[in-house]
């Protein structure tokens, strides 16, 4: 085999080979490895080393500009949704980690939106069904006067949105991913749920008198148990909400005068080597610094995004030396271009 072909596990000779075994380690942020989410904590977050990157604390970290400060407080303190808008891979997502990660919040809640997306999405699902199937075979089993809404809670589990305002002592940071995917009615449907910070679960609430206490066990959306009281969940600390565009639809006034908008610029040189060092390690920062050089120029004119440059400053780091720049130039492809 050629010393340019040596990288390739598979080769497409039609022979069947242990080639798979030479694969080496995923990239960091493509590392799932099944680790313990029992926890809230930061520490050991995966989503989190995916998202900042492993080599983040040994990186020089980006320090933010001062617009992007102000605006990232100002939520904080106004208690209102950052609206964070740039072009793809300007940072927008990874916002979320940054602040969840310095301030100590915990798991950031993601909520990805696709057309399909409906606001009871991001707030809860009420598996009927299931309970129905339940209810019918233990009506054959149970004792006369039995209350079959004893256990409803089983069959309730918090969307993102919903477990983002249950009341806690510190905020938890919601992501609400690519909201200008969704379709015209979710961001006028938010506008109640993110102005009072509560929600009702009318399965609960037609039920709650007939509860202990008023209470139900419900799930939230990490699967731990939690307290619902009168059909109801009301946020104590407000949460950190990030709502993301990458700028392809307008939205409706009345959601614009509640967010605090921030407008994330193309970024520069200093800012991709710090995001490669934070993934990759100084070394490859170093060893890929023409490639971060190319991907800056070409960013002014093209569209392209950072993770397109991640995968090629890794990839070219263990492939061979002849197929370096090709393989760059097939990795990092305009996202614009005629399809």
């Amino acid at each position: 085999m050629s010393e340019s072909s040596e990288w390739l596990i598979y080769r497409g000779a039609g022979e069947p080979h242990e080639g798979i075994t030479r694969l080496p380690p995923p990239p960091p942020w493509r590392d799932f490895t099944g680790r313990d989410t029992s926890s809230h904590e930061t520490d050991g977050d995966e989503s989190a080393d995916r998202r900042l990157g492993v080599h983040r604390h040994r990186a020089e970290l980006h320090r933010p500009g001062a617009e992007e400060l102000e605006m990232i407080n100002a939520a904080l303190y106004l208690r209102r949704p950052l609206l964070v808008t740039g072009s793809p891979g300007a940072g927008k997502s990874t916002l979320a980690h940054s602040v969840a990660a310095e301030l100590g919040l915990g798991r950031v809640l993601r909520w990805p939106i696709v057309s399909r997306t409906r606001l009871v999405d991001g707030l809860y699902h009420y598996d009927a069904i299931a309970r129905l199937q339940d209810v019918q075979v233990a009506s054959h089993l149970a004792a006369p006067g039995t209350d079959p809404t004893a256990d409803i809670g089983s069959y309730i589990r918090l969307g993102p949105l919903g477990t983002a305002l249950l009341p806690s002592p510190t905020p938890r940071v919601l992501l609400i991913d690519e909201l200008d995917k969704s379709d015209i009615d979710l961001p006028n449907d938010l506008l109640n749920v993110l102005e009072e910070g509560e929600f009702a679960i009318p399965e609960l609430e037609r039920i709650a008198d007939r509860l202990p206490d008023g209470e139900a066990q419900v799930l939230n959306h990490e699967g731990a148990k939690v307290t619902v009281k009168g059909g109801r969940v009301q946020c104590r600390a407000f949460p950190f909400v990030v709502l993301t565009s990458n700028g392809e639809r307008d939205f409706p006034a009345p959601l614009l005068r509640r967010c605090i908008h921030l407008e994330l610029g193309r970024p520069d040189h200093q800012r991709l080597s710090t995001f490669v060092r934070a993934h990759l390690g100084e070394e490859a920062a170093r060893a890929g610094d023409d490639l971060i050089s190319q991907f800056f120029e070409r960013s002014q004119r093209q569209q392209i995004a950072t993770d397109q440059l991640l995968n090629a400053v890794y990839l070219t780091g263990i492939a061979a030396p002849q197929s370096r720049e090709r393989l760059a130039d097939l990795l990092i492809q305009r996202l614009d271009r005629p399809r």
